[in-house]
């Protein structure tokens, strides 16, 4: 079953349409095609195989629609650690997936310009996912072929850079 938060509504300034914050924060599981779980490991983001009891260092993902895009993409922001730090792309002509201390809540109320960086869009094909940096058009969330390596970014996918996943609700 998903957890959910509510939200008041946001009015924007600077001549954005008016967007309603997200009324409900969900929570989900997100592993590779690999069979690859993400977990922390020196503050960092990493993908590898948990089993036993290390399967309890699997992070949960919470997420939010973002609605500050357009309708027909899938905007979300993903965080861990009950939504208190997102995935956040830097800036840059090669842009880096970083975890970045902020309320996940509290991002669509900058409006698209503001949380860009922090939004993927997402998309399902025959049940794998792929996430779409919002920033970085042409850039996907990606694992790495090996086990242990960090959560990344890439505009090549291939067997070394693994950039579908399986997304479910927990």
């Amino acid at each position: 079953m998903c957890d959910q938060q509510e939200q008041e509504p946001s009015n924007f300034a600077d001549g954005e349409k008016k967007v309603f914050a997200q009324a409900a924060v969900f929570r989900s599981r997100i592993w590779d095609v690999n069979q690859k779980s993400l977990y922390l490991q020196n503050n960092e983001l990493v993908a590898g195989y948990l089993q036993g009891p290390d399967s309890a260092l699997e992070e949960k993902i919470y997420w939010i629609h973002n609605r500050a895009f357009d309708h027909e993409k899938f905007s979300i922001i993903l965080s861990i650690q009950d939504g208190k730090r997102c995935l956040a792309c830097s800036s840059g002509a090669w842009p880096a997936l970083q975890l970045e201390t902020v309320n996940i809540t509290d991002l669509p109320k900058g409006g698209r310009k503001e949380s860009s960086r922090f939004t993927f869009f997402s998309s399902n094909k025959d049940g794998a996912w792929r996430f779409e940096s919002a920033a970085h058009p042409g850039w996907f969330l990606c694992t790495s072929s090996r086990a242990n390596e960090p959560l990344g970014l890439t505009q090549l996918p291939g067997p070394s850079h693994v950039v579908d996943f399986y997304f479910q609700p927990c």
